[in-house]
């Protein structure tokens, strides 16, 4: 098969992922002489930050996609094929696809992270990643099953593993779906199933390290902490994950917790694209890049945001894998392609930190800027302001700021739908 790409006299400059990176770039590249190529296994861009939300039924997935074909629409120069980049061939400058092959002049990889669960195959199969719009429905419906099914048990053991929830991992992702569950389970979740005994319910928050939030403020991370617990999550520090059979999660020093749903965000792992020289890669399967973003021994090919392994004096192991890193070291390439095209010298990136945040629940958040620390309600106002921002496209920031006010004022969202995919039936024998 080969990829029925236009042909085109311009320099084809191939991206390989939607994201942040990919996206941004594939932007500020838009009219300019160059036919760009954005390649994605899907036909939208997601807002990763909000996942946690579509999991928790607080936000609809069409508020934090967007499809490329709508962004690209008056984008002569863009052409979008939805295929999964599986290899490339760094001889032949050519990526390949489920759709075939797609040569390029300039390729940059974008393709992000996914899930990682430390070589633990066992716990692959049991747990609920949170890294895809598709993961974060599914736990929705795993949440909301789960309750359904415990309205008719009778065994106070399956009951327990059935109403308890287990989030593994202390970084944004885990302090932010535990805080909302808690908040579910205060002020929603009673009302739903006023048969079920709430104060049964257990949310656990386990934390391979000694604190929460470790790329934030000790004040962050503190604050973080208080109001999880004052929510009632249960935090265990220093809890490494050892085994999990789908009914009993087992910590590394022997203790047990009973529950059938386990959400795994405990760390990432780059996406692997194979063809690249193996010293081109290191550890968590990052792409090694200089500060221009050229991947090492592979002329031609840039690697932006968590793929990319990019090493300052400020940051020796790189940069965080954060929406900010990708997005400015992809304005910088958009300018620098153009310079090495005028035969001028690109400028080395130098990552600037904006900060981090983190949403704990209705009123609570914790921010860090580079000047200033600050939580509670107004960090909560500031979470809000910046996330609702970076949403691309006005219909779906006006949608989130309808959803986020109506369940402000009324403590309920009316999103807590069982979504299963369709099966086709089988005829009759």
């Amino acid at each position: 098969m080969r990829s029925n790409i236009p042909e085109s006299d311009r320099k084809r400059l191939v991206i390989v992922g939607g994201g942040f990176a990919g996206l941004k770039l594939a932007t500020k590249l838009s009219g300019a002489n160059y036919q760009v190529v954005l390649l994605d296994k899907n036909n939208f861009h997601q807002f990763q930050p909000l996942l946690y939300q579509v999991a928790t039924s607080g936000l609809e997935p069409s508020t934090i996609c967007f499809p490329l074909r709508k962004i690209f629409q008056k984008s002569k120069n863009i052409v979008i094929r939805i295929a999964e980049a599986t290899a490339i061939d760094c001889v032949g400058k050519q990526v390949i696809t489920t759709l075939g092959p797609v040569p390029y002049d300039y390729l940059v990889i974008s393709i992000g992270a996914d899930t990682n669960f430390f070589g633990m195959d066992y716990i692959r199969e049991k747990a609920i990643p949170m890294k895809s719009v598709a993961e974060a429905l599914n736990l929705r419906n795993t949440l909301l099953q789960n309750l359904e099914d415990a309205l008719n048990e009778q065994s106070a053991d399956d009951l327990a593993g059935l109403m308890n929830i287990v989030v593994v991992g202390g970084g944004p992702t885990g302090v932010e779906i535990s805080g909302t569950l808690a908040e579910m389970k205060r002020t929603v979740l009673p009302k739903d199933y006023p048969e079920l005994n709430f104060s049964n319910m257990q949310i656990f928050l386990l934390e391979a390290g000694s604190k929460l939030l470790n790329g934030m403020s000790g004040k962050s991370s503190a604050m973080a902490m208080h109001y999880l617990e004052k929510l009632g999550v249960n935090i265990w520090l220093n809890a490494q994950v050892s085994d999990y059979n789908g009914k009993v999660v087992t910590i590394h020093n022997g203790k047990t917790i009973r529950s059938d749903t386990l959400v795994w965000a405990a760390g990432v792992t780059g996406n692997r694209l194979e063809g690249l020289p193996e010293e081109a890669l290191t550890r968590g399967n990052r792409i090694k890049v200089d500060r221009f973003n050229r991947v090492e021994g592979c002329e031609g090919i840039f690697a932006l945001g968590d793929i990319a392994y990019m090493q300052e004096e400020s940051y020796p192991n790189g940069h965080p894998q954060m929406a900010q890193p990708a997005i400015q070291q992809a304005l910088l390439l958009s300018r620098n392609i153009q310079r090495i095209e005028r035969g001028e010298n690109p400028k080395p990136y130098t990552y600037f930190n904006k900060g981090a945040m983190a949403t704990i629940g209705r009123n609570l958040a914790v921010v860090d800027l580079p000047f200033l620390s600050f939580q509670g309600f107004f960090a909560w106002l500031v979470w809000m302001f910046v996330h609702l921002m970076a949403i691309v496209g006005v219909k779906n920031r006006l949608m989130i700021f309808i959803n986020w006010f109506w369940n402000y004022i009324t403590y309920d969202q009316s999103l807590r739908l069982i979504i299963k995919p369709w099966q086709k039936h089988k005829p009759e024998q």
